[in-house]
């Protein structure tokens, strides 16, 4: 997971905490929108990922007007960007971000496996 979150602090000029906290809330939200086989496959190849989705999930309130402004929306790519909103991501980062993220998972995990989890997720491609 370090060397992940070297490359995202890198692209994205964000702090290590911060870019661990959006890894997790990235792959939570796969875990929960993408297709099981592929997600699972994903979160084995990258040591260190299920650390990171519990801590991400553990800071989250749950509530407040941007669970209320996730929930309105309805979910999907625009909730993980109010999460990522909240945990310091700058909206102008998120592209970074998703490119830096979903191209280590090509590395570790492989296009078979990336491939049919970006298909899966409408609006998730633009991100990528």
């Amino acid at each position: 997971m370090e060397e992940l979150v070297a490359r995202v602090t890198q692209a994205t000029g964000l702090d290590a905490t911060t870019a661990q906290t959006a890894i997790g809330h990235i792959l939570a939200f796969l875990q929960k929108e993408g297709p099981a086989t592929e997600v699972n496959q994903l979160i084995a190849a990258m040591p260190g990922s299920e650390a990171a989705i519990a801590q991400a999930g553990a800071g989250e309130g749950g509530g407040g007007l941007m669970g209320m402004l996730g929930g309105m929306m309805g979910g999907g790519v625009m909730a993980l960007g109010q999460k990522l909103m909240s945990a310091g991501v700058p909206m102008n980062q998120m592209q970074p971000l998703g490119r830096e993220l979903f191209a280590y998972g090509r590395e570790k995990a492989g296009e078979d496996v990336m491939g049919p989890i970006v298909g899966s997720i409408p609006g998730l491609s633009q991100f990528v």
